[in-house]
């Protein structure tokens, strides 16, 4: 490809346009083709200590990858992503890089220069190997067994990673589809099931076995899986939903996120008539949040016929954690916002239906422990918006289904699991976690962190204990 001028800014992806796509579940963006691809990997400087690559949770080699895209050489781009993550097709759609690799790439840090779209490359590459065929091949298991329990972004990582390390691999899986967060919690337009299911594949391919319909704790107990395993990964996520708890919550049409998402994503809810799992016809939908799980709820309702849909955030735009992609995009679509606002109540009519959303307005004030100003309420200030839906996407907790039965593990004070940051390892010997059930709800990209660190430290010590296991 000839040398052109370095351009001053990102290479268009090419969008559904807002007033198409707020009214169907299809992928908003549309991905850039071979060529755009190149004029975009023509930005990239090349620079041998990459900032962007220390900024990666799973410490892909960019430049690598973005070279062979240059070059055209698609086939390598691609064997350079497998190294180090198992989902780059995923990663490519739904992984903040705006905080992460582009954060500090070294031509977005001149004045003059946007970024690399890093993010964007990634998935051109990954779409690429969607139309490849996949090589199968049987688990050989020669290492040592290892049971990977949830099949979330961080359980795929651990269980691809230690089945290349030469392991046989099970992931048990609650749901009646694999892949967790990323089957029932992101939506279509912004992840394709397609895409997801492809990569599990792949996975599979590397010889995984997936088992769905598993609940650990009811179906089998952890001391059957440390029986029958060598060691075993918890990545079993935080599913479990929180509410604020104000006045009315009980009330027909208050979701919690989860639940709505849930419905549409993985139980196909948005394919009504052709699923019959309705969600509730809308005309007025609240969410409550900020950040991107607020967004995929108000973005799903407008695409379900919702007439008008706000967003309710106690802080202000400044203040949003969601990623500024998905925020344009839905105010693109026709979503409403109201900044410096909290619900107080929900309001019912006689048959216990919701017809309205009391919310109070705040003021901000000083930072509290996330160093984010603390809302004030500001009295007297109390107003009504009309609904019939409201959806709270103010975050979630530890799904107690295991946890309750495995009472020897230490939880930490917030009811996640007690795990070292730096190894994963739990206070049971054998037993390693990571991901949201760890930290709390986070990004894909830092659960797949996990679970790569994960893999390689239950690596460790099944083979360390093994060499302890040999007579002398």
């Amino acid at each position: 490809m000839a040398k052109v001028k370095r351009s001053y800014t990102k290479t268009p992806m090419k969008e559904q346009a807002p007033e198409v796509r707020c009214h169907n579940f299809e992928e908003v963006a549309l991905g850039y083709s071979l060529e755009e691809g190149q004029l975009e990997a023509s930005r990239c400087l090349q620079c041998k200590n990459a900032p962007c690559i220390e900024n990666c949770p799973v410490m892909i080699d960019i430049p690598g990858f973005i070279k062979a895209i240059e070059e055209g050489d698609m086939p390598r781009a691609y064997e350079v992503l497998s190294r180090y993550t198992n989902l780059p097709a995923i990663c490519g759609r739904v992984c903040p890089q705006e905080k992460q690799c582009e954060m500090v790439c070294r031509l977005g840090r001149s004045k003059k220069f946007e970024p690399v779209a890093i993010g964007k490359l990634e998935r051109l590459v990954a779409d690429w190997a969607l139309d490849q065929p996949i090589e199968y091949k049987e688990a050989e298991g020669d290492k040592g067994k290892v049971a990977v329990i949830g099949s979330g972004p961080s359980g795929l990582t651990a269980a691809g990673d230690l089945a290349k390390l030469g392991y046989e691999v099970i992931v048990y899986e609650a749901l009646h589809a694999p892949g967790g967060v990323l089957t029932y919690g992101i939506p279509e337009f912004r992840l394709p099931k397609k895409v997801v299911n492809n990569e599990i594949e792949r996975i599979k391919a590397q010889g995984v076995t997936i088992e769905t319909n598993v609940v650990v704790g009811k179906t089998i107990t952890m001391d059957e899986i440390l029986e029958e395993f060598d060691a075993c990964y918890l990545s079993v996520g935080a599913g479990a939903p929180n509410f604020q708890g104000i006045k009315g919550t009980s009330l027909k049409g208050v979701y919690s996120s989860s639940e709505y998402l849930t419905r549409i994503n993985l139980m196909h809810g948005y394919q009504f008539p052709q699923y019959d799992t309705p969600v509730q016809a809308s005309k007025n939908v609240v969410v409550i949040g900020g950040g991107n799980v607020a967004m995929d709820a108000a973005r799903s309702a407008k695409r379900l016929g919702a007439e008008n849909v706000s967003i309710v955030y106690r802080r202000s735009l400044a203040e949003l954690p969601a990623r500024e992609e998905e925020y344009h995009h839905s105010v693109e679509e026709g979503i409403n916002y109201h900044w410096l606002t909290n619900p107080i109540e929900y309001i019912g009519d006689e048959e216990g239906r919701l017809v309205a959303v009391k919310c109070i307005q705040m003021e901000l004030g000083e930072p509290d422990d996330s160093g984010r100003r603390r809302p004030v309420a500001i009295p007297g200030s109390e107003f009504i918006i009309e609904a019939d839906t409201a959806i709270e996407a103010i975050g979630q907790g530890a799904n107690k289904v295991l946890l309750d039965t495995f009472p020897e593990l230490s939880l930490n004070k917030w009811g996640y699991i007690d795990a070292s940051e730096e190894t994963c390892a739990t206070s049971i010997p054998g037993v390693y976690a990571g991901g949201d059930i760890v930290t709390g709800a986070a990004t894909v990209i830092l659960a797949m962190g996990a679970g790569k660190i994960a893999a390689n430290e239950i690596d460790n010590y099944v083979q360390n204990k093994k060499l302890q296991e040999q007579p002398v």
